[in-house]
Formats: structure tokens, sequence, C-alpha cells
């Protein structure tokens, strides 16, 4: 039993102080509300929003350029083909589909 006792190990383990501390880093770690796991899970979801508005802002600035090209009425008249395939009275309009292009 003596033996046992002077082991560097049992006198930190039967440390109060060394519980205590050991308890209060689990409870921070994982049991509270602002645990380790829950700041990193949050951490991940920030960075992932900020590509989201990375993205997002890209997306508005190409709309933009769009926009600004839109004010002549030809330009007006090219993006309505193109985009939403509309033609004028007197037209007709073909779709031609190349086979490596189809599912």
């Amino acid at each position: 039993m003596k033996k046992l006792r002077e082991n560097p190990w049992f006198k930190l383990a039967t440390n109060i102080y060394a519980l205590i501390g050991l308890f209060f880093v689990i409870w921070m770690v994982f049991l509270d509300t602002n645990s380790l796991l829950i700041y990193l899970n949050l951490e991940r979801k920030l960075s992932e929003l900020e590509r989201q508005k990375a993205s997002l802002e890209h997306d508005i600035a190409q709309d933009k350029r769009i926009l600004m090209q839109l004010n002549d009425s030809i330009e007006v008249e090219r993006y309505a083909r193109e985009r939403y395939l509309m033609k004028r009275k007197n037209e007709d309009v073909y779709l031609i589909e190349f086979r490596d292009s189809v599912n």
C-alpha cells in the first residue's frame, strides 16, 4: 500500500485540486452551453456562410453587368432570344441539339 501511495499517478489521481481541474476541463469542453464542440461547429457554419456570401456577391456583380448591358433595346432583344427563346412574328425558331449534349 505504501508503494502505491508513493506512485506519482496515484498522488495526482487523489489530489482534490487535480480532480476539480479535470472536472472543470471536461465540463468546459463537452457539457457547457458554450463548449468547445459547439464553438467549433459554429466556426464551421460561419466559414460555410462566408463562402456562400462570396458566391452570392459574385452573382450580384454578374447580374449588375447584365443589367448595364440591357439598357439598349437591341441587347434586350438579344437577351430575350438567347435566354427565353423568343422570336419575332415572322420568324421560326429551331433548336438543334447534338447527341453528345443530350443525356
